[in-house]
């Protein structure tokens, strides 16, 4: 059976301070909001269950370090005539970008590289806005505080969509203090 996979940072301990920004988005878009807040590095996609463990070695083998980022400010995906994502963006993004092209570079035998990467936190998605002007200036207000993120680890994390969004499961976390620690999902994993 296949499985959802990506590659994320964890940033969940500012989920209070991220709630407070959804709830100042503008209401008339239909928005959906995120309920569980990360930074997206590499999409996999469906993965065989057996891949896993080539997938945790190829990342086991990136010099991993430790580093901060900052909340900047509020922007949108793909483009302002065409709104389907709300995100919070972080600077400075150059620690990330290093960690995007090891990751890049370590599954590059497994996966296609990302053509274009952006470091951000998904707010919300966008169904519809009704006045793209007015949602747009309505963004703009948004002031975001410049909150500090201690970025220690980065994850391998299985997506599942339910009925209520999609549920995640860290499958394994990658940090300098200890390369590879299997989270207790680790029934996922195929034996060798």
């Amino acid at each position: 059976m296949l499985m959802r996979l990506f590659i994320a940072i964890d940033f969940n301990e500012l989920k209070d301070y991220f709630l407070v920004l959804q709830q100042l988005l503008p209401k008339n878009a239909g928005l959906s909001l995120v309920n569980s807040f990360h930074l997206t590095l590499k999409f996999l996609g469906d993965v065989q269950p057996e891949d896993v463990d080539s997938i945790i070695s190829s990342l086991k083998k990136i010099d991993f370090r430790p580093s901060s980022v900052f909340l900047d400010s509020v922007g949108i995906f793909p483009s302002e005539n065409y709104i389907r994502v709300v995100w919070v963006g972080l600077k400075p993004e150059g620690t990330i970008l290093e960690l995007q092209k090891s990751i890049d570079e370590a599954l590059k035998p497994l996966f296609k590289k990302e053509k274009e990467f952006k470091a951000h936190v998904t707010l919300a998605r966008v169904k519809y806005p009704q006045d793209k002007k007015r949602f747009l200036e309505e963004l703009k207000k948004i002031k975001v505080e410049n909150k500090k993120i201690e970025v220690r680890d980065f994850r391998l994390v299985k997506s599942a969509l339910g009925p209520k969004g999609a549920v995640y499961d860290d499958l394994a976390v990658f940090s300098s203090n200890s390369p590879i620690r299997l989270c207790p999902k680790s029934h996922y994993f195929s034996k060798k």
